[in-house]
């Protein structure tokens, strides 16, 4: 019997839990599988583990693991795998398959511009858009987020659209905030993240630190659980269970 397991990021903020629960409930009715459970790849409950625990008590002789991650970072290509062949070795009747994280595609990109038209009215052409990428050390989500920072530029026209990380490579978010004073046009910074978390606040205290004025830089809420980005996880599902994009 098939069954979907959702692995969401988790946090240590109750709220940015929530979030992803009720997103993923959102999608459930989307997909005809009998058996959806979710869980956590850390600071919350349930874990990897124990999500595959409950699909199999209820039947499922294949899952497939579905990442609700944005890009292709360790979390999908290491964290995961490794707990998957943990629970191969426990359930050797199990087929599994993992799905991709949602990683670049179109409809992310108009739901990025919708955060900067959601703060202000503007001319794409006298703006410039800041966006901050969790980080890791692998080069690939460096990659990815410059993909999608060229094509929201290119979508839209904006004057520049420039990428930073909170941690690991690439150029760190403190760097550029205290560059964007140098700007000549309006800047608007996009935190490239799903959920409400310790991530965002952080982000917010130091951008108030720097004490902008609103008409020079504005902070606007994260990618977020939009509709666009429920489209692009379903894509991302019905690949891995009709097209089988995944790896064993």
């Amino acid at each position: 019997m098939q069954a979907l397991l959702y692995v969401a990021h988790g946090s240590r903020v109750k709220e940015g839990v929530k979030e992803a629960i009720q997103f993923i409930e959102t999608v459930k009715s989307y997909i005809d599988v009998g058996i959806q459970e979710y869980c956590f790849l850390e600071l919350a409950e349930p874990s990897i583990l124990k999500g595959i625990e409950q699909c199999v008590s209820k039947g499922a002789t294949c899952i497939t693991v579905i990442p609700l991650l944005l890009l292709s970072a360790n979390h999908a290509k290491i964290d995961i795998p490794s707990e998957i062949e943990q629970a191969k070795r426990r359930y050797p009747f199990v087929a599994f398959t993992i799905g991709k994280p949602l990683g670049v595609h179109e409809k992310l990109i108009h739901s990025l511009h919708s955060r900067v038209m959601e703060q202000s009215p503007v001319d794409p052409k006298e703006t410039e858009i800041l966006l901050i990428g969790r980080g890791s050390s692998d080069p690939s989500v460096q990659k990815e987020l410059g993909e999608i920072a060229k094509l929201l530029q290119q979508t839209y026209e904006y004057a520049k659209v420039d990428i930073c990380f909170l941690y690991g490579n690439g150029p760190s978010f403190d760097e550029k905030l205290m560059k964007l004073n140098e700007s000549k046009n309006r800047v608007f910074i996009i935190p490239y993240l799903l959920f409400t978390g310790l991530l965002k606040l952080g982000i917010e205290k130091r951008v108030a630190k720097q004490g902008f004025l609103k008409e020079q830089v504005v902070l606007c809420e994260c990618l977020g659980y939009d509709d666009n980005v429920r489209q692009v996880f379903i894509e991302r599902i019905e690949e891995s269970l009709y097209s089988f994009v995944g790896s064993d």
